[in-house]
């Protein structure tokens, strides 16, 4: 139980108190801070690396030099296989759009209507690519927003034509659609470079370039495996192989990614990033231990003779120490949940200022503010033991 005590003599110093108290929740506030910001920051990635479609594997050729040599038939092939909820076939190239009088930069996608199911897109304005499209070969776009922003000052541009360098020619493309993708957030953060990502028919694509094939084949696995993780989808990776030496023989010149791995190896590095700053930040929790050895200190000789007097008419050395003992964790307990809570609250604030969702991981606040109330009940166990140690004639002789 508590000694009533100890708030009296919290209170009897009140700005020392305070001072102490706020150390205390500096420090658990920088390793609260850290680590949900991380929590956060590492959800957000996760969430745009499942947009973009790194929820997947890719089938692409070796030799980037090297073009169009996955055909229908193979496609088909990697369908049929066990544990394939899906394989869409993609081309892309980096190029020049315009729009209006504005030249970007640009990374154009051949993709047909199933594309949406792997890479995220949300249709602002307007409609994305239909099957309708893929079969008239149609000369049809779909933009994302900051290429309509940069040129128009807007999002909505539907209706107005956009220019698209393939081939060694300038294509005149109608825009049907103004998109939000999974990548739309790197992009912001990571303005000019990355890319803005325009999609066409993929047939459209085939057309203007005179391609037969596809460069690439995003193959969605079924939801039961990666929700398992990357190794679940090791079986799945080991029968495309299988199918590609089958049909290919042994250099096949086509190499098979799984993204679920790569996006997972990511998330370690993030976790691993966001628990060495909250060591580092948890350096401040040792300083504010010793805030609290400080302050402790001060107080028993401050009290020496309060010491006395109670030692004069029974008070025994354990009681002693512990009515300081629970001064000092008392000190730390509440620094601490002032600290957590501030950390918190100022997570949640940015969060909600740049948009990403807020998450709450209680392991990391509980374990800081455990370590800065252990600290502060090692750190004041000194003090306590010096002030149970007086002998009551010295103490009051003072």
């Amino acid at each position: 139980m508590i000694n009533k005590n100890c708030f009296i003599n919290i209170f009897r110093a009140k700005t020392r108190s305070l001072l102490t108290i706020s150390a205390i929740a500096v420090g658990v506030f920088a390793v609260v801070l850290i680590s949900t910001a991380g929590d956060a920051g590492r959800g957000e990635v996760t969430r745009t690396l499942e947009e973009m479609g790194i929820n997947s594997i890719i089938i692409q050729n070796e030799n980037v030099a090297i073009t169009s040599n996955l055909s229908e038939d193979y496609i088909q092939t990697v369908a049929n296989i066990s544990g394939v909820e899906r394989a869409t076939p993609l081309m892309a190239c980096i190029n020049r759009t315009t729009l209006l009088d504005e030249q970007i930069n640009s990374f154009t996608w051949g993709i047909n209507a199933d594309a949406r199911e792997i890479i995220s897109l949300e249709a602002l304005h307007g409609r994305l690519i239909t099957t309708g499209d893929m079969a008239g070969k149609s000369m049809v776009a779909v933009i994302e927003e900051e290429i309509a922003l940069a040129a128009y000052g807007r999002s909505n541009v539907v209706g107005k034509t956009v220019r698209i360098y393939l081939n060694g020619m300038e294509h005149e493309f109608e825009i049907v659609g103004v998109a939000k993708s999974g990548i739309s957030t790197l992009q912001s953060a990571l303005s000019g470079l990355i890319p803005q990502f325009v999609y066409i028919p993929l047939t459209t694509m085939q057309m203007l370039t005179g391609r037969s094939g596809y460069d690439k084949l995003a193959v969605m696995v079924e939801s039961e495996l990666t929700d398992s993780g990357y190794a679940s989808t090791a079986t799945v990776i080991d029968a495309i192989n299988d199918s590609l030496i089958a049909e290919r023989g042994e250099n096949s010149g086509v190499i098979v990614s799984n993204l679920l791995q790569q996006r997972e190896g990511l998330e370690n590095i993030l976790a691993t990033v966001t628990v060495v700053l909250s060591l580092i930040a948890g350096i401040s929790l040792l300083v504010s231990g010793l805030t609290v050895m400080t302050t402790m200190l001060v107080s028993v000789g401050e009290r020496k003779r309060e010491i006395g007097i109670k030692k004069s008419i029974g008070a025994r050395d354990f009681d002693i120490a512990k009515e300081f003992l629970w001064e000092s964790v008392t000190l730390s307990a509440t620094g601490s949940i002032i600290g957590a809570a501030a950390g918190l609250g100022v997570t949640a604030i940015g969060c909600r200022v740049v948009g990403i969702a807020f998450m709450l991981n209680p392991t990391p606040i509980l374990a800081a503010i455990a370590v800065a109330v252990g600290l502060g009940g090692l750190f004041g166990a000194y003090p306590a033991i010096k002030a149970a140690r007086l002998a009551p004639v010295d103490a009051l002789r003072l």
